[in-house]
């Protein structure tokens, strides 16, 4: 009798097992975060190079003696002994000092109250946006080059219309009493259209009923404006004021474009006399001694300018 073999028998199936959620959560997370730094990267390299390399370095050179393309050698302290002993710097700083004085009591409160115009505005309000704004978009030098035409003595446009009405002139930025005047309303003009655009996002963030319930309490204009508007964008006041205050603390463009420095050195601010010492007295290490002094200021003055605020919001 023939014998019939049996196939063998298959293995048994197993179930598929589903994966897990959470196993899958992870890898997307995962795989978000390498994405996320690997967009990252770019700016984290350009930061490196282009920011943080250079300050570093700077702080070193601070205490050395260096030229490019000579070996640099330690001096400790010295090149601090010798700029603080320079008698221009007394005269940089107190210029510099002026200037963000006078930059806070002009180009402070414009920006301020051009935004609360232009929140008002029921017409035309990209336009006067666009026109507040456009300073903003024109390189610095080229600005700088256009008000030194302006200010000319002889043949500039401020003294023309001056003449036009009648009025005595002036020297502006050929004056060493105007000079520093003239310098700070450049700069105001230059850089008040992005502050102008950040007081307006935080005017329009302002719920209107604050602005109906004071109407109805009977407050004018200019108690809305104290009561209501002020309290509203505290923040964003203070922030900026930090802002402006360091940006002015640091003004260079406007000097050495306009004044070249004078006359007779009332136009000298800190980081021109840093550039004199780099690229006139080719004195690197008085420069980033100079630079050093400059940082731990400004990095003080935001730490007691943050703590003051912190605490008065925390009174308030």
């Amino acid at each position: 009798m023939k014998t019939v073999e049996r196939p063998a028998p298959l293995p048994p199936v197993r179930p598929v097992q589903a994966p897990s959620p959470a196993g899958d959560r992870r890898r997307r997370r995962l795989a978000d975060h390498l994405r996320a730094y690997g967009f990252l990267a770019g700016g984290l390299v350009c930061f490196a190079l282009f920011s943080w390399y250079p300050a570093i370095r700077a702080v070193v050179i601070a205490f050395q003696t260096y030229t490019p393309g000579s070996e640099a050698e330690w001096v400790g302290t010295a090149n601090f002994t010798r700029v603080l002993h320079d008698p221009e710097l007394g005269a940089a700083w107190r210029n510099t000092l002026t200037f963000t004085l006078l930059a806070l009591l002009i180009g402070f409160a414009i920006p301020f109250v051009l935004a609360l115009v232009l929140n008002e505005l029921r017409h035309a309000k990209a336009f006067f946006r666009v026109v507040v704004y456009l300073p903003v978009m024109i390189p610095p030098v080229v600005s700088a080059l256009l008000w030194k035409w302006f200010y000319d003595p002889d043949a500039g446009l401020a003294n023309e219309a001056l003449r036009f009405l009648h009025l005595p002139t002036s020297n502006w930025s050929n004056g060493a009493d105007t000079a520093l005047v003239s310098l700070v309303l450049v700069a105001t003009w230059a850089n008040m259209g992005g502050t102008v655009l950040i007081y307006l996002a935080a005017l329009q963030s302002i719920p209107g009923e604050l602005y109906e319930a004071a109407e109805l309490d009977g407050a004018g204009l200019l108690q809305r404006v104290r009561h209501v508007t002020i309290p509203q964008t505290r923040f964003v006041i203070l922030m900026l004021m930090l802002l402006q205050i360091i940006a002015t603390m640091q003004v260079f463009t406007e000097p050495f474009v306009i004044t070249g420095g004078g006359p007779e050195n009332s136009t000298v601010t800190v980081l021109y006399l840093i550039y004199k010492y780099a690229f006139l007295y080719n004195d690197f290490g008085g420069a980033c001694a100079l630079s050093v002094m400059l940082l731990a200021l400004l990095g003080v003055f935001s730490a007691v300018y943050l703590r003051l605020t912190r605490s008065a919001e925390e009174a308030a």
